[in-house]
């Protein structure tokens, strides 16, 4: 473990750097961690299940999810809960994902007949949700309309939040190599969980939003003390939560929606100046650093998942889940809108996945009995997100001016200020978001 901190500290130190020129030359962070991973795995391999499956692990991985969902959850454009176009993102988020992980389970029965139905409703959280860090160029090319990066965007920020209550109730249903429980068990369980995290996420998410309102009309806090704040709630809340029997991970995510809400409440009724973005750089840049780490341990997943060898099933369902599985549900659930046929394409067909399906890959790895349906999960997280980086990453721009309108410019994606408005903070190198 010394010596994996050592790497991760050191690639990390490099890469900031640099970081100026590589990203310049399109050398993402992602990319280098996972290099950096694939490295160390080769030289520690006998050691790296040891470490994925680890109870510390187990606790580094759900800290990171709690911060990550809050800070998608904060992702509000003026209070909105779908962005500027919520019919549009609710047709991806309420129709199209519930649609992939249906056809991902069913098509998991069908590659893989002798596996059961938790276990493929496990991958099919893995490896359906999205996430802009293998692609973010994505979100500021001006080749793409605007309605669909506003959509994919809106989509990205809150899928995981959406799938994270399910691939809970199928962790419990799954149970462990000593308890087993039936789907009415897990559900007794899971109800009650979602119940608390529901109550624990609201309550503290807007009694601290209006605590800090308070503060700042009585001038009683700092600028550091806020991003301090800020930081703090999704661990207070996950902790707080977990603590009575809830689920933490809802209730950080509802804590980032209530606290969102209540902490621009001012600035609708009062006319107040709306928060500084500066209150959420602290949690944005660790949300970023402990990203940066979670895509290191995906590289020594690579080396797990290649060096045991991986099944022709999983491979197809991994690559079914990024094209076809995910496609033709965007195309069913936006019939009738206002989206042309390529806009539809290009929603289905630009979905990357990243650190959502890593956290949930890895989450279920330490969660499934040691054997073939725990590296099965391992495995299908290693391929769909080494396929997107593949697919979304080296090939989005690619696939973008193929999807492109004829009449769309042929200009470079925008960096500054002509990029257009986005729903929510764009993915940064490191995996964190930049608030537009």
């Amino acid at each position: 473990m010394t010596f994996v901190l050592i790497v991760i500290t050191a690639v990390v130190a490099g890469w900031s750097l640099v970081a100026g020129r590589l990203e310049g030359r399109h050398v993402r962070a992602p990319m280098v961690l996972v290099l950096a991973g694939v490295v160390t795995g080769v030289f520690t391999q006998s050691e790296i299940a040891a470490a994925l499956n680890s109870e510390i692990a187990l606790r580094v991985v759900e800290v990171i999810l709690a911060v990550l969902l809050f800070v998608d959850a904060t992702e509000l454009p003026g209070g909105r809960l779908f962005g500027h176009d919520p019919g549009s993102a609710a047709r991806a988020l309420l129709i199209a994902l519930p649609l992939s992980l249906a056809l991902t389970v069913a098509l998991g029965a069908w590659l893989l007949p002798g596996m059961p139905l938790v276990v493929l409703l496990l991958i099919a959280c893995i490896i359906v949700p999205t996430d802009f860090a293998p692609a973010e160029l994505l979100v500021r090319d001006r080749r793409i309309p605007e309605k669909v990066r506003s959509v994919l965007n809106v989509e990205s920020g809150y899928n995981d939040g959406i799938v994270s209550p399910l691939f809970l109730f199928a962790v419990i249903l799954a149970g462990s190599t000593s308890q087993t429980r039936t789907p009415m068990e897990a559900l007794a369980t899971a109800v009650p969980f979602a119940v608390k995290a529901l109550v624990a996420g609201v309550l503290l998410g807007a009694l601290v939003a209006w605590l800090m309102n308070l503060a700042d009309r009585a001038y009683w806090m700092t600028e550091q003390s806020r991003r301090t704040l800020v930081l703090i709630t999704p661990l207070l809340t996950y902790t707080t939560t977990v603590a009575v029997d809830g689920n933490g991970f809802v209730a950080a995510f509802v804590c980032g929606i209530a606290f969102r809400y209540v902490r621009q409440a001012p600035v609708r009724r009062h006319g107040a100046q709306a928060p500084a973005a500066s209150d959420f750089q602290l949690i944005e840049d660790t949300n970023s650093m402990m990203t940066m780490v979670m895509w290191f341990f995906f590289g020594n997943a690579v080396v797990l998942a290649l060096s045991e060898g991986v099944e022709w099933p999983v491979l197809l369902l991994c690559a079914a889940a990024l094209t076809v599985v995910r496609i033709l549900p965007i195309v069913l659930a936006f019939l009738g809108s206002r989206f042309s046929w390529r806009e539809r394409l290009m929603v289905g067909a630009l979905g990357p996945r990243g650190t959502t399906s890593i956290v949930f890959g890895l989450l279920a790895f330490n969660a499934l009995p040691l054997g073939s349906y725990a590296d099965t999960a391992l495995d299908a997280m290693t391929l769909a997100v080494l396929g997107s980086v593949l697919l979304h990453g080296g090939g989005s721009m690619a696939m973008a001016r193929l999807l492109a309108p004829p009449s769309s410019p042929s200009s470079p994606p925008a960096t500054g200020p002509a990029s257009p408005p986005l729903t929510k903070p764009l993915v940064r190198a490191g995996g964190g978001r930049e608030r537009a």
